[in-house]
């Protein structure tokens, strides 16, 4: 049975060095030496087969030895934007699998009825890096801080724009409609956006700022979902939809 391949993130591959973090891993824990062979991703599409020529301390120096370009394997630019859960660890959860599955771009959104107003990018940072190297993932997605919901929507923003609510239509506008995303949704080579509010969803004013800033209203189905089970479906809606 063929090894399967272990991944090193190494997002300045040019440099020819490991990051600390990834060569202490190399090094210490895998105890690779000179000569090894090292299998890297650049996190911008392309990976890397290359051979260690340096091993010391903290720092592991590699040659590349072939380079090799990956194709897309899903269209658009996908952003998922997400109040942040009250307790970390499902937000991160999320952001894991969603990685998993195939994602470009996390927002987090300060909502009025938000639980949790500051959330470390740092740490969902790691938490990205993991999951695109177990996924064998070409392209990494990016971590944005945390922005106001009001600055987010009236951001100029490509391609379809959806805000997932569980509100009835008539809460918020005798013009308002509300059908499930994976009906609206196009298979073109569109960015796609969607929006997600925290546990106490979102606020009906901030529905209809979305909807005056072009997003739709849609629905995720008959379940009412937890803030990061409906982002998690959002993305592998997005993500069935694109895929080429």
């Amino acid at each position: 049975m063929a090894k399967e391949l272990r991944f090193f993130y190494a997002p300045d591959v040019q440099s020819g060095e490991l990051p600390q973090d990834e060569a202490q891993h190399a090094l210490r824990v895998l105890r690779l030496s000179v000569g090894d062979e090292l299998n890297l991703m650049d996190g911008k599409g392309t990976f890397y087969r290359a051979e260690i020529t340096t091993a010391t301390g903290h720092r592991c120096l590699f040659r590349i030895v072939e380079e090799m370009p990956q194709e897309r394997a899903w269209q658009g630019h996908l952003c998922l934007a997400m109040a942040p859960t009250k307790l970390n660890d499902r937000t991160e959860w999320y952001v894991e699998k969603a990685t998993e599955i195939g994602v470009d771009e996390f927002a987090f959104l300060d909502c009025q009825f938000s639980e949790r107003r500051v959330i470390k990018t740092d740490r969902i940072e790691k938490i990205v890096v993991s999951g695109v190297k177990q996924s064998h993932k070409a392209w990494k997605p990016s971590v944005n801080d945390m922005v106001s919901f009001k600055k987010f929507v009236e951001a100029e923003r490509p391609g379809q724009k959806f805000i997932c609510h569980c509100y009835d239509p008539s809460d918020i506008s005798t013009s308002s409609s509300k059908i499930h995303l994976n009906s609206l949704i196009s298979d073109a080579a569109e960015d796609c956006t969607v929006l997600v509010g925290p546990e106490g969803d979102f606020s009906v004013e901030e529905v209809r700022l979305a909807e005056a800033n072009g997003y739709q209203s849609v629905s995720l189905g008959t379940s009412r979902l937890r803030t990061e089970t409906a982002a998690l479906v959002a993305v592998h809606i997005m993500q069935l939809a694109k895929q080429i």
